[in-house]
């Protein structure tokens, strides 16, 4: 069977090539902040200025319930952070203790931390090329995103895998959403520097954060994507709703840093994605027949 992301690649990258033309009529309104700005620019995931801008957790909200976090006894030490400081990286481990959790989900995140402190090296399905979710989207670390604007739809293109979403800029959701790996997503601009985001019709087969917290059909989810700091930064703040698995809306935060490596390389996830750990027990996603 061939790997289904085989052709994604290249159409991707044409399309973020043309995004220097097509934002041109949100960039000459002053009402519609522009994201896009031209081929070269995309934002990377991290506290901008900080030692150690890795992006896959959450940061504390402003106020008010916030997202799971590590379990004080076992803090996460990424990949990149270890190999700076010269320790032992970690796998994530939850805070069994967030208020956030029905019990159901508080179990589950049990579960995980019995196999990670057994030794076992566990990933999110996204590690093996799945998709991510919302508000997952907004923990791709290390490669950049994307943002392609045009009158009605703004695409949301993250380089590695080119894993895509749209966000149509209507006034209101579909009558009958089905259920997908990214929903129904829709959007408005607001005071000139945010893109809101609005989704519902998010399957269950996704987490919401990478300590694999999980969610029901119910999610529903509120994003805030806002230029900061003279457009070199995106502050972005996703409000999270889902009474089937959660005890009140939380509100989890993501920092954006501006980066101009040139248009979107192609980065595909299938290749070469084998080594000596069982990441998490996904398979890599692969077609039932043949593109062409």
């Amino acid at each position: 069977m061939k790997q289904w992301m085989g052709s994604i690649g290249f159409v991707a990258s044409v399309i973020c090539a043309n995004v220097v033309l097509l934002p041109a009529r949100a960039a000459e309104d002053s009402a519609i902040p522009n994201f896009g700005m031209d081929a070269a620019v995309g934002w990377v995931a991290g506290v901008p200025g900080s030692k150690d801008p890795i992006g896959d957790d959450f940061l504390p909200p402003p106020d008010g319930p916030g997202p799971v976090t590590s379990d004080p006894a076992h803090p996460y030490i990424d990949n990149q952070y270890a190999a700076r400081n010269g320790i032992q990286p970690t796998f994530h481990v939850a805070d069994l203790d967030s208020p956030i959790l029905q019990p159901w989900a508080r179990e589950e995140l049990r579960k995980v931390n019995t196999r990670v402190l057994a030794g076992e090296a566990v990933y999110t399905p996204k590690e093996r090329c799945w998709p991510i979710g919302v508000p997952g989207w907004m923990l791709y670390p290390v490669t950049p995103v994307y943002f392609l604007q045009t009158p009605n739809v703004v695409t949301l293109i993250w380089q590695e895998d080119h894993m895509v979403r749209h966000i149509y800029l209507t006034d209101k959701h579909s009558q009958n959403v089905k259920p997908s790996w990214f929903g129904e997503s829709i959007g408005h601009y607001e005071n000139g520097d945010t893109l809101v985001v609005d989704t519902i019709g998010l399957n269950a087969r996704t987490y919401v954060d990478q300590f694999r917290t999980p969610h029901t059909e119910q999610l529903h989810v509120v994003e805030r994507y806002r230029l900061i700091e003279d457009g070199k930064a995106i502050e972005a703040i996703a409000t999270v709703e889902d009474p089937g698995a959660f005890t009140t809306v939380w509100r989890g935060m993501q920092r954006y840093r501006r980066v101009e490596q040139g248009p979107m390389q192609e980065n595909v996830c299938a290749e070469n994605n084998s080594g000596p750990f069982e990441l998490a027990q996904e398979p890599i996603p692969t077609a039932q027949k043949p593109d062409f």
